[in-house]
């Protein structure tokens, strides 16, 4: 899965810089849908992802298999699993110092 994973990466990158495959945001688009709160349109949708989208139609099916689990791994390990020790660090900060003021900030991924 890491070999498929790093090939399918490079492939990538090489797409980029030939210029057959451009990244359909830019950062000022990020900025603009995160100033309006409205990530879920840019960032979560699957096709703009911060985590890489191995997944496309021109792989055979043993491969597209491959992609579906390195991409299922991601989102549990960079996404859900992430969100969660923060909720957990968060929820035990505020009980443990109940008389305390706090600001936290988090990332738009």
């Amino acid at each position: 899965q890491v070999v498929f994973a790093l090939n399918q990466t490079l492939l990538q990158q090489e797409s980029l810089r030939a210029g057959s495959f451009q990244i359909p945001y830019t950062t000022e688009d990020l900025i603009e849908h995160y100033n309006c709160g409205d990530l879920s349109s840019i960032i979560f949708n699957h096709d703009t992802s911060q985590v890489p989208n191995f997944i496309n139609a021109t792989l055979p099916a043993h491969e597209r298999i491959t992609a579906q689990e390195i991409d299922s791994y991601f989102r549990q390990e960079l996404i859900y699993k992430r969100n969660e020790r923060m909720g957990r660090r968060v929820k035990e900060l505020l009980q443990e110092h109940p008389d305390k003021s706090f600001f936290f900030a988090f990332g738009a991924g």
